[in-house]
């Protein structure tokens, strides 16, 4: 049971190829077929991103690593193999002394914090590209699907010189639709990937904003594919309704 409690990448992409494979044998010539091809191939390279991302930058962590220890061996040396002559005794002097040493002990502790985090920061740019990528490919499906009107399946409906070209079947049109649904929900996936992959506050609400985009726009096309039913039914039985 442990398999089904996280994402599998490849089970992601299988489903993407599937549905790719789908499209081609109904959609032949649409530019669909071509939206789901580039589909799969975002898949791959963000099935590759976010497994890179679950590895530490190793290079980052050594670097960081060696300013820390020579910011210790800094303090070090200030401290204990330094001299300091003519230290005064007076309360001013002293009180002096403890600002400047806590001034100091705290633009370290910032630093070493601003150190520790640049990895945190350099995997939340990377995931940031990629959910752009994947969000511009939302808009695409949403561009596919906008012009796929159930009015167009009405006898009353008459088009205009530039109106564009419709699909006037409505099993086929209402499988279109549920195409574009079906890569919107796989969009939300491959976002998922991430979250899965990086252990940050700000990527969740990042991945949460993508997938919530690709839920609004599901809602739209299944709205369009339940007038589609409701007008066959309506078309199969007059007397009703």
């Amino acid at each position: 049971m442990m398999h089904y409690r996280a994402l599998n990448p490849e089970l992601i992409l299988a489903t993407a190829e599937l549905l790719q494979q789908r499209v081609s044998e109904r959609f032949p010539d649409s530019g669909l077929r071509k939206v789901a091809t580039e589909l799969v191939s975002l898949a791959h390279d963000m099935a590759k991103s976010a497994k890179a991302l679950e590895t530490p930058i190793w290079w980052l962590r050594i670097l960081i690593g060696i300013v820390i220890a020579g910011g210790g061996a800094v303090f070090l040396f200030v401290g204990t193999l330094l001299s300091f002559d003519r230290i005064s005794t007076g309360a001013f002097d002293f009180v002096q002394g403890i600002e400047a040493s806590l001034n100091t002990f705290l633009l370290a502790g910032l630093g070493f914090l601003a150190l520790v985090r640049a990895e945190e920061r350099i995997k939340r740019k990377r995931v940031f590209e990629e959910l752009h990528s994947l969000r511009s490919l939302i808009h695409v499906i949403d561009m596919h699907q906008l012009t796929k009107d159930p009015a167009a399946l009405s006898t009353n409906f008459k088009p205009t010189r530039n109106s564009p070209q419709r699909i006037t079947n409505s099993a086929d049109l209402a499988r279109y639709l549920d195409y574009c649904s079906e890569m919107l929900s796989i969009t939300g996936k491959l976002a998922a990937l991430f979250a899965q992959s990086v252990n940050d506050d700000v990527v969740v609400d990042a991945v949460n904003s993508v997938e919530e985009l690709g839920s609004n726009l599901s809602r739209k096309i299944w709205q369009k594919i339940t007038m589609i039913e409701t007008s066959g039914r309506l078309r199969s039985n007059p007397k009703t309704g």
